[in-house]
């Protein structure tokens, strides 16, 4: 059997390198904080899962998403904002309401971001 690794090809890694790869630069570091930012509150963090969940493509209306919290409908509008602005999702707006989606790639690159290898004859 051979040990043989294989290079992955297809997957565009070349804005954040996985965290385990190579230090990250300034940039990289600063770009990836925002994204960190956005996540880091737990009501942001239910609102992208809630849009994600939808499926590659799929798409909510915010109509949808403000009955999910206790929370003003101008808050919800604020928390969309800040995930929009970090890069994580983009809208548009159709008659009265907007509508959601996850940016094609985005929790892709954040996953790999975070994956490490596991070395051989190493543990968890």
């Amino acid at each position: 059997m051979s040990k043989q690794e294989l290079e992955v090809i297809g997957q565009d890694t070349a804005c954040c390198p996985g965290l385990t790869s190579s230090p990250l630069d300034e940039g990289q570091a600063a770009d990836l904080a925002k994204v960190f930012k956005a996540l880091g509150d737990p009501v942001r963090l239910r609102l992208l899962s809630l849009i994600a969940s939808r499926g590659e493509g799929g798409e909510v209306c915010v109509c949808e998403l403000t009955p999910a919290f206790d929370l003003s409908q101008p808050t919800i509008s604020h928390h969309l904002k800040l995930l929009r602005q970090a890069g994580l999702i983009d809208c548009e707006r159709r008659g009265t309401w907007v509508y959601y989606w996850v940016l094609p790639g985005v929790l892709d690159r954040l996953a790999a971001f975070l994956t490490t290898t596991q070395r051989a004859g190493a543990t968890a």
